[in-house]
């Protein structure tokens, strides 16, 4: 049994679409369960419907939905006959949509999004599913919301363990090949919830772990794991081979080509990773395994966008102790402000965090009156694993730098561009 996971950019047209089918006829991946996320940009699509209704501007709703519903029918238009029953689905998902848009009564912004996002995923998966039967790669759709059970905390839902593997393997015939959606879960109630932006990875992980999957494969836009983003450096390398350590490492600090969750339950089970490009079959891309060599031996580059850097001080310049720090923790878990780096003095705390969920303003106006709080949003965290002294001058060039913290493998910095 293997796993594949498509992404986005993977099933973004209908030529890519044809060419997931080439992928697993030419891999031979007749027991292969199947992850498919959301079409190309589908998710910020998504998201726009979120926020007009919210805001309640019904002329955008009905705006961002129609452009949500032109591109779907547009790449089922080039792959189905006019009569074939996919164009029913699609209307029946979007109806599910609009009927949940008028009989909802919940304000809470992170229930709404997980409700509505996850039609991203529901429709893609749809798509490719019929149209893998289509063309004869015969496949079983199931919905991840009734196999992956979480807790509610939406938007970044915990995984029950327990009762997810019994699902999956009850309901998974690893004879066959299944295809299920990314990012996407359930909760005991039967609401959706998903495992966090970017998270069909995780998805594919645990699939491969509840299955005891032989491997599982992440199909990229890129070769493999690069040394760094293409899009923010130049020169970028292909890691052929590296330990599930240093994957976990790198996805911590915030590496994008794997998810910092997807790597845990296979290592638990030492089911080998291959991330690999679905343009560029020839290569094979880099595997990740318990060896412990990187190969080659690069410094690599990470970049976390959108952070926001904050000085915690006491209000009387006491100590910044134990139980202060305790106190300012459950804060971030509150507002889900993730920490990505921490420097403390005597009588201050630094702290680097992302703001991906924009609940910066709440946690503020919480702690400001406990703590003497400054901060500076809109600032990168630059990491470098295995760096040298050339290395570090490329990011200190970059802009104005506000902290750094070294250690023996890895230095951040936190830089303010000009």
């Amino acid at each position: 049994m293997k796993v594949f996971k498509f992404g986005g950019a993977s099933i973004n047209s209908v030529k890519a679409i044809k060419n997931v089918a080439s992928i697993l006829v030419k891999e031979g991946a007749e027991n292969c369960l199947v992850v498919i996320s959301a079409m190309g940009k589908m998710t910020n699509a998504f998201e726009k419907i979120i926020d007009a209704y919210i805001t309640n501007n019904k002329e955008k709703l009905f705006e961002f939905i129609d452009f949500t519903t032109d591109y779907h029918i547009q790449i089922i238009k080039n792959l189905f006959s006019e009569n074939h029953e996919i164009h029913q689905k699609v209307t029946l998902l979007y109806g599910q949509l609009i009927h949940f848009l008028t009989q909802n009564n919940s304000h809470e912004y992170d229930f709404l999004y997980d409700q509505i996002v996850c039609y991203g995923e529901l429709l893609s998966s749809t798509i490719v599913s019929d149209y893998l039967n289509e063309v004869g790669v015969n496949n079983t759709w199931e919905d991840a919301r009734k196999l992956i059970i979480t807790d509610t905390t939406y938007r970044d839902a915990s995984v029950n363990w327990e009762a997810t593997e019994k699902r999956i393997k009850t309901k998974v015939d690893t004879s066959k090949i299944t295809l299920v959606q990314g990012f996407i879960a359930g909760d005991l109630n039967g609401n959706t919830t998903t495992l966090g932006r970017e998270g069909s990875d995780f998805t594919a992980g645990i699939f491969a772990y509840c299955l005891d999957a032989e491997s599982l494969t992440i199909w990229k836009d890129v070769l493999g794991v690069l040394n760094a983003d293409p899009r923010e450096f130049k020169d970028t390398k292909l890691l052929e081979r590296i330990s599930y350590e240093e994957t976990i490492e790198m996805a911590f600090y915030g590496a994008s080509v794997i998810h910092p969750k997807t790597i845990k339950p296979i290592q638990n089970k030492k089911i080998p990773l291959v991330v690999r490009s679905f343009n560029n079959l020839n290569s094979q891309g880099t595997k990740v395994t318990n060896e412990v060599d990187m190969h080659p031996h690069i410094p690599c580059y990470i970049v976390k966008k959108n952070q926001v850097l904050v000085s915690i001080a006491s209000l009387d310049f006491s100590f910044i102790v134990e139980e202060n720090i305790s106190d300012i923790f459950k804060l971030f878990h509150k507002y889900q402000l993730k920490v990505n780096l921490i420097q403390n003095s005597a009588i201050s705390f630094s702290v680097c965090v992302d703001n991906n969920l924009n609940h910066f303003d709440s946690f503020f106006n919480e702690i400001k009156n406990r703590y003497k709080v400054s901060f500076t949003k809109n600032v990168d965290l630059f990491t470098v694993r295995h760096f040298t002294e050339n290395s570090l001058s490329e990011i200190y060039n970059l802009g104005t730098s506000l902290l750094s913290q070294i250690n023996k493998n890895t230095a951040q910095i936190i830089i303010q561009k000009e």
